[in-house]
Protein backbone atom coordinates (compact mmCIF):
# COMPACT_ATOMS: atom_id res chain seq x y z
CA UNK A 1 0.00 0.00 0.00
CA UNK A 2 1.40 3.40 -1.09
CA UNK A 3 1.42 6.11 1.66
CA UNK A 4 1.01 10.13 0.85
CA UNK A 5 4.26 10.46 3.68
CA UNK A 6 6.80 12.56 2.94
CA UNK A 7 10.20 11.34 5.25
CA UNK A 8 11.42 13.67 7.91
CA UNK A 9 14.95 15.39 7.11
CA UNK A 10 17.08 13.58 9.67
CA UNK A 11 18.61 16.08 12.17
CA UNK A 12 22.40 15.80 10.62
CA UNK A 13 21.11 16.50 7.30
CA UNK A 14 19.38 19.87 8.76
CA UNK A 15 22.70 20.53 10.44
CA UNK A 16 24.52 20.11 7.69
CA UNK A 17 22.12 22.88 5.67
CA UNK A 18 22.49 25.13 8.43
CA UNK A 19 26.32 24.85 8.64
CA UNK A 20 26.66 25.19 4.73
CA UNK A 21 24.09 28.49 5.27
CA UNK A 22 26.37 30.02 8.12
CA UNK A 23 29.92 29.54 5.72
CA UNK A 24 27.90 30.41 3.08
CA UNK A 25 27.17 33.77 4.91
CA UNK A 26 30.60 34.08 6.58
CA UNK A 27 32.46 33.95 3.98
CA UNK A 28 29.82 36.41 1.50
CA UNK A 29 30.37 38.70 4.47
CA UNK A 30 34.64 38.60 4.50
CA UNK A 31 34.66 39.12 0.86
CA UNK A 32 32.33 42.26 1.23
CA UNK A 33 34.46 43.56 3.77
CA UNK A 34 37.88 42.69 1.95
CA UNK A 35 36.57 44.57 -1.26
CA UNK A 36 35.43 47.49 0.93
CA UNK A 37 38.89 47.75 2.83
CA UNK A 38 40.63 46.89 -0.74
CA UNK A 39 38.49 49.73 -2.45
CA UNK A 40 39.14 52.19 1.07
CA UNK A 41 43.03 51.82 1.10
CA UNK A 42 42.98 52.32 -3.12
CA UNK A 43 41.39 55.52 -2.44
CA UNK A 44 43.56 56.85 0.69
CA UNK A 45 47.07 55.79 -0.80
CA UNK A 46 46.02 56.60 -4.80
CA UNK A 47 42.72 58.62 -4.67
CA UNK A 48 43.46 61.27 -2.36
CA UNK A 49 46.96 61.53 -0.62
CA UNK A 50 47.46 64.36 1.86
CA UNK A 51 49.23 66.59 -0.29
CA UNK A 52 50.24 70.25 -0.36
CA UNK A 53 53.29 72.74 0.46
CA UNK A 54 54.08 75.77 2.33
CA UNK A 55 54.60 78.64 0.42
CA UNK A 56 58.57 77.88 0.36
CA UNK A 57 61.09 74.68 0.07
CA UNK A 58 64.56 74.26 -0.11
CA UNK A 59 63.77 72.25 -3.52
CA UNK A 60 61.41 71.22 -5.60
CA UNK A 61 62.00 67.44 -7.18
CA UNK A 62 60.30 66.39 -10.10
CA UNK A 63 59.64 62.71 -9.94
CA UNK A 64 59.67 61.15 -13.78
CA UNK A 65 56.92 59.55 -15.35
CA UNK A 66 53.48 60.35 -16.97
CA UNK A 67 51.18 63.57 -16.56
CA UNK A 68 52.19 66.99 -16.53
CA UNK A 69 55.11 66.87 -14.07
CA UNK A 70 57.97 69.51 -15.90
CA UNK A 71 55.33 71.97 -16.79
CA UNK A 72 53.86 71.85 -12.55
CA UNK A 73 57.43 71.93 -11.24
CA UNK A 74 58.68 74.23 -13.13
CA UNK A 75 55.40 76.82 -12.36
CA UNK A 76 56.13 76.28 -8.86
CA UNK A 77 59.46 77.16 -9.57
CA UNK A 78 58.49 80.20 -11.35
CA UNK A 79 56.51 81.20 -8.59
CA UNK A 80 59.93 80.93 -6.67
CA UNK A 81 58.80 78.52 -4.16
CA UNK A 82 62.11 77.11 -4.04
CA UNK A 83 66.07 78.28 -5.12
CA UNK A 84 66.44 74.55 -6.32
CA UNK A 85 64.35 72.55 -9.51
CA UNK A 86 65.68 68.82 -9.50
CA UNK A 87 64.30 67.34 -12.37
CA UNK A 88 64.87 63.04 -13.09
CA UNK A 89 64.69 62.03 -16.11
CA UNK A 90 64.80 58.48 -15.67
CA UNK A 91 63.04 57.37 -18.63
CA UNK A 92 62.35 57.83 -22.56
CA UNK A 93 59.74 60.86 -22.19
CA UNK A 94 62.94 62.68 -21.88
CA UNK A 95 65.99 62.43 -24.53
CA UNK A 96 68.91 61.78 -23.04
CA UNK A 97 71.63 64.39 -22.83
CA UNK A 98 69.05 67.07 -23.96
CA UNK A 99 67.83 70.19 -21.96
CA UNK A 100 65.09 68.96 -19.29
CA UNK A 101 64.04 72.22 -18.18
CA UNK A 102 64.33 75.85 -19.39
CA UNK A 103 66.66 78.31 -17.18
CA UNK A 104 64.52 79.99 -14.31
CA UNK A 105 65.91 83.08 -13.15
CA UNK A 106 67.34 82.60 -9.33
CA UNK A 107 66.57 78.98 -9.61
CA UNK A 108 69.68 76.44 -9.85
CA UNK A 109 67.90 73.47 -12.36
CA UNK A 110 69.45 69.98 -11.40
CA UNK A 111 68.80 67.12 -14.09
CA UNK A 112 69.74 63.54 -13.24
CA UNK A 113 69.51 60.39 -14.48
CA UNK A 114 68.51 58.13 -11.67
CA UNK A 115 70.64 54.83 -11.33
CA UNK A 116 68.26 52.50 -11.04
CA UNK A 117 65.63 54.81 -13.67
CA UNK A 118 63.18 54.20 -10.47
CA UNK A 119 61.49 55.92 -7.69
CA UNK A 120 64.30 54.44 -5.71
CA UNK A 121 66.98 55.98 -7.62
CA UNK A 122 65.34 59.19 -7.61
CA UNK A 123 64.95 59.34 -3.97
CA UNK A 124 68.20 58.07 -3.46
CA UNK A 125 69.85 60.76 -5.63
CA UNK A 126 67.40 63.55 -3.98
CA UNK A 127 68.86 61.95 -0.76
CA UNK A 128 72.33 63.03 -2.06
CA UNK A 129 71.69 66.49 -2.82
CA UNK A 130 69.94 67.04 0.02
CA UNK A 131 72.88 66.42 2.08
CA UNK A 132 75.26 68.11 -0.29
CA UNK A 133 72.97 71.53 0.00
CA UNK A 134 71.61 71.33 3.32
CA UNK A 135 68.08 70.89 2.95
CA UNK A 136 65.57 70.85 5.49
CA UNK A 137 62.41 70.54 2.80
CA UNK A 138 61.29 69.67 -0.46
CA UNK A 139 58.57 69.07 -2.10
CA UNK A 140 57.92 66.21 -4.54
CA UNK A 141 55.86 66.34 -7.94
CA UNK A 142 54.46 63.61 -9.17
CA UNK A 143 51.15 61.98 -10.10
CA UNK A 144 48.26 61.81 -7.42
CA UNK A 145 48.55 57.16 -7.80
CA UNK A 146 52.71 57.68 -7.00
CA UNK A 147 51.74 60.24 -4.49
CA UNK A 148 52.16 58.11 -1.15
CA UNK A 149 54.70 55.50 -2.67
CA UNK A 150 56.90 58.64 -3.82
CA UNK A 151 56.62 60.56 -0.23
CA UNK A 152 57.59 57.29 1.79
CA UNK A 153 60.82 56.65 -0.64
CA UNK A 154 61.90 59.94 -0.26
CA UNK A 155 61.01 59.89 3.72
CA UNK A 156 63.33 57.00 3.93
CA UNK A 157 66.41 58.89 2.06
CA UNK A 158 65.86 62.37 3.69
CA UNK A 159 65.37 63.21 7.11
CA UNK A 160 63.80 66.78 6.40
CA UNK A 161 60.13 67.49 5.93
CA UNK A 162 58.85 66.03 2.53
CA UNK A 163 55.42 67.84 0.64
CA UNK A 164 53.97 66.29 -2.69
CA UNK A 165 52.65 68.43 -5.26
CA UNK A 166 50.48 66.44 -7.86
CA UNK A 167 50.55 66.75 -11.73
CA UNK A 168 47.54 66.66 -13.70
CA UNK A 169 47.28 63.14 -15.81
CA UNK A 170 44.94 61.94 -18.31
CA UNK A 171 42.23 59.70 -17.41
CA UNK A 172 43.55 57.17 -19.59
CA UNK A 173 46.06 56.71 -17.69
CA UNK A 174 44.29 55.95 -14.58
CA UNK A 175 43.85 52.02 -14.31
CA UNK A 176 47.29 51.30 -15.57
CA UNK A 177 48.95 53.37 -13.21
CA UNK A 178 46.52 52.09 -9.95
CA UNK A 179 46.73 48.61 -10.79
CA UNK A 180 51.18 49.33 -11.07
CA UNK A 181 50.73 51.40 -7.81
CA UNK A 182 49.64 48.60 -5.72
CA UNK A 183 52.09 46.00 -6.81
CA UNK A 184 54.95 49.11 -6.39
CA UNK A 185 54.26 49.63 -3.02
CA UNK A 186 54.10 46.41 -1.76
CA UNK A 187 57.39 46.06 -2.76
CA UNK A 188 58.73 48.98 -1.13
CA UNK A 189 56.77 47.80 2.25
CA UNK A 190 58.17 44.52 2.08
CA UNK A 191 60.62 44.01 -0.55
CA UNK A 192 62.60 46.91 -1.11
CA UNK A 193 62.72 48.54 2.39
CA UNK A 194 66.44 50.70 2.70
CA UNK A 195 67.16 54.12 1.29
Amino acid sequence: MLTDEVPEASPGLARSRTSRRRRRRVLVTTLAAAILAFCGLTARLFLFPAQGMPGHVDAIVMMDGPGDRLRTAEGLAWAGRAPFLVVSRGSSVYAQGSDCAPPIPRVTVICFDPSPATTQGEAEFAGRLAKRYHWHSLALVTIMPQDSRARLRMERCFAGQVYVMNAPMPFYYWPYELAYEWGATIKALVVNRSC
